[in-house]
C-alpha cells in the first residue's frame, strides 16, 4: 500500500499496520526512508515559524533577514542531527525492552520509532502552521500536546508489536 494510506490507517489501528510493515522483512532502506521523509516534512513545517520570526521578532544587527541562516540551521538539525538522535533513542528503547524480556531486534525497534515519527508528521505540519500564523500561545500548546500524545500512543502500540511478537526476519 501507499505510505500515505498506511499513515491514515496507523491512526486507526497502528498495530495492524506495524505487523504489515514487519512482514516485509528487514528492509533497512525503508526504515531510513521513513525517518528521512519525516525529518524533511518537519523541516518544511518549520518554514512558517521561521518566516514569522523574521518578520516580527528577529532581525540582524544591520536589519538584514536571518531567515536563510535560521533555515540552514534548521535544515542541518532536521536532516543530520534528528535522524542520529532517533537511532540512539530506538537503541535505548530496544535495550530497555530487552531487560523486560522483549523478543524484537534493533531493526524492529527502529522501524517502530521511525514509523511513529512519520505517521505523526501531519500534526507536525499543523503545529508548524500554527506557530507561523498564530505564534506561541494556547493554540500552539494544544496542537503540540495533541502531537506529543499521538506520537506517544502510536509509538507505544508499534513498539509493543515490534518488541512483543516474534517475527521471521
Amino acid at each position: 500500500m501507499a505510505v500515505t494510506t498506511d499513515i491514515v490507517r496507523t491512526w486507526r489501528s497502528p498495530r495492524v499496520v506495524m505487523r504489515e510493515l514487519l512482514s516485509h522483512g528487514q528492509r533497512e532502506d525503508r526504515a531510513i526512508a521513513y525517518v528521512m521523509a519525516a525529518c524533511l516534512i518537519l523541516y518544511v513545517a518549520q518554514w512558517p515559524r521561521l518566516k514569522r520570526a523574521e518578520q516580527f521578532e528577529l532581525f540582524g544587527p544591520d536589519g538584514a533577514s536571518d531567515f536563510q541562516m535560521n533555515a540552514g540551521i534548521a535544515f542541518f538539525s532536521m536532516i543530520i542531527v534528528w535522524p542520529l538522535m532517533l537511532y540512539v533513542v530506538a537503541a535505548i528503547a530496544h535495550l530497555i525492552a530487552k531487560v523486560f524480556g522483549a523478543k524484537g531486534t534493533h531493526y524492529t525497534a527502529r522501524l517502530a520509532l521511525f514509523w511513529a515519527f512519520l505517521a505523526t508528521t501531519p500534526v507536525g505540519l499543523l503545529f508548524g502552521l500554527t506557530m507561523g500564523l498564530i505564534g506561541a500561545g494556547p493554540a500552539a500548546n494544544l496542537v503540540g500536546f495533541v502531537w506529543a500524545t499521538a506520537f506517544a500512543w502510536i509509538w507505544s502500540q508499534c513498539i509493543r508489536v515490534a518488541e512483543g511478537e516474534t517475527h521471521a526476519l
